[in-house]
């Protein structure tokens, strides 16, 4: 009977934690495209705007290994809980600015730099909780739920944000994202964090472990689980090559070929539907049997797709043809990030034991959140230095041959010895 009501719970727990993530996400979105027109439209400087993004990446980056730790040691409910408390307060703060003395940059940058800390936290602290709010038959459906939460925002609040923007005053947006803050807060309070978790009891008067210690100890835990390992370099590699695609996308399409704004962001929207699509078709499957494989698979067909971008450059096609190309590679593209995504992150759920996790996925975040301004300075650079489809390709080769490498066939067996 005991057994029946934790699932219970846990289904519970599957939509509370989807409909909490669709709303703060949606709500973080809508504010962020509003924000970013305002210090466009305020300051015409493209250097503003990157400040904020920097303010965005540069806390994101440091705090994310004291995000770990604290995920490991303390209260999972209790630092996702004072995280969205924290995005709330700081909503509310900026809302009393713009209304009593008008939105300055200062009090927006401080702004961000508190929500981006207030993310770090939410984000590691839910990703060690999830073997904790739902049984191990239904890990593939939360991730693919929860994927499927933010390809919604993705697609919505743009058109939302667009809509809205120049029709509402500011304080609108930021009333917005305050009432889908609170709600996230008190969805997020209702559910039960450690339902199937299998944590250390803490034993009273056991002196605690420093948090340096900590910390080398969760790299030391990394280190020694070789497929883990395996897929946290894989991760790290695709998100810098992957600087190939999210710089020269939007060079190519705007600069080179000049498709018009309305075009490409369809193109976008594309990609976004076809994310959404495999993350609801994941969400009702059975779990894959052997993820390492088909993400594997999966990331060499996004490495033919990405080279795919750079197709019009070399064949030529007339505008509808290329708009219609690009809007079904997108879509591809997304879909294949889902294949990608999904398995390898419900095989790290069950392979890192639940009290290593926040120091696991800590490091995963720091070191992506590092090597993703890395690579789009640096491709950044290349696009002006050499030929946008030579960038590409090369891009999309090393893309394919690092995973053929890290994911080699005695890895894989490593990882699945049933297919011995």
């Amino acid at each position: 009977m005991e057994e029946v009501l934790k699932l219970k719970r846990a289904t519970y727990h599957l939509w509370t934690f989807t409909i909490s993530k669709m709303i703060s996400s949606f709500g973080a979105q809508v504010y962020a495209f509003a924000i970013s027109f305002y210090i466009l439209q305020l300051t015409g400087s493209a250097s503003n705007f990157a400040l904020n993004l920097i303010c965005s990446i540069l806390p994101r980056t440091l705090v994310a290994p004291f995000a770990g730790y604290a995920a490991d040691r303390y209260s999972r409910k209790i630092i996702v809980i004072a995280a969205q408390i924290a995005t709330t307060l700081a909503i509310i703060g900026l809302l009393i600015v713009s209304i009593t003395a008008g939105l300055s940059l200062i009090a927006i940058y401080t702004t961000t730099v508190i929500l981006s800390l207030a993310s770090t936290f939410s984000s590691v602290t839910f990703s060690s909780s999830i073997t904790g709010l739902v049984d191990e038959g239904r890990i593939q459906k939360a991730m693919s739920l929860n994927q499927m939460s933010i390809s919604f925002a993705a697609i919505g609040s743009p058109a939302l944000g667009g809509l809205l923007y120049g029709a509402v005053p500011m304080p609108v947006f930021l009333i917005m994202y305050m009432v889908a803050s609170v709600i996230a807060v008190a969805l997020e309070s209702t559910m039960n964090f450690t339902l199937f978790a299998k944590r250390k009891e803490v034993v009273e008067g056991e002196e605690k472990e420093p948090m340096l210690q900590s910390m080398k100890e969760g790299l030391r835990y990394l280190k020694n689980q070789p497929i883990l390992k395996a897929i946290v370099w894989i991760s790290l590699f695709i998100n810098f090559l992957f600087g190939a695609y999210m710089v020269g996308y939007s060079f190519i399409l705007i600069e080179k070929l000049k498709v018009a704004s309305e075009h490409f962001g369809l193109t976008e929207g594309a990609f976004a539907v076809g994310m959404l699509l495999l993350s609801i078709y994941f969400s009702t499957r059975k779990e894959v049997k052997y993820p390492l494989l088909l993400s594997k698979r999966s990331i060499v067909i996004m490495g033919v797709l990405m080279g795919a971008v750079a197709l019009p450059l070399i064949v030529s096609m007339s505008y509808n043809v290329t708009f219609g190309y690009y809007a079904i590679l997108m879509f591809c593209l997304g879909s294949a990030m889902i294949i990608t995504n999904t398995p390898m992150q419900v095989m790290m759920q069950k392979m890192i034991e639940d009290d290593y996790k926040g120091r696991v996925f800590s490091i995963i975040e720091t070191m992506a959140m590092a090597l993703m301004p890395l690579g789009t300075v640096i491709y950044g650079f290349l696009y002006d230095l050499l030929p946008a489809e030579g960038v590409l390709i090369v891009s999309s080769l090393l893309l394919i041959a690092v995973v053929l490498i890290l994911a080699r066939p005695s890895v894989i067996r490593t990882a699945h010895p049933e297919l011995k």
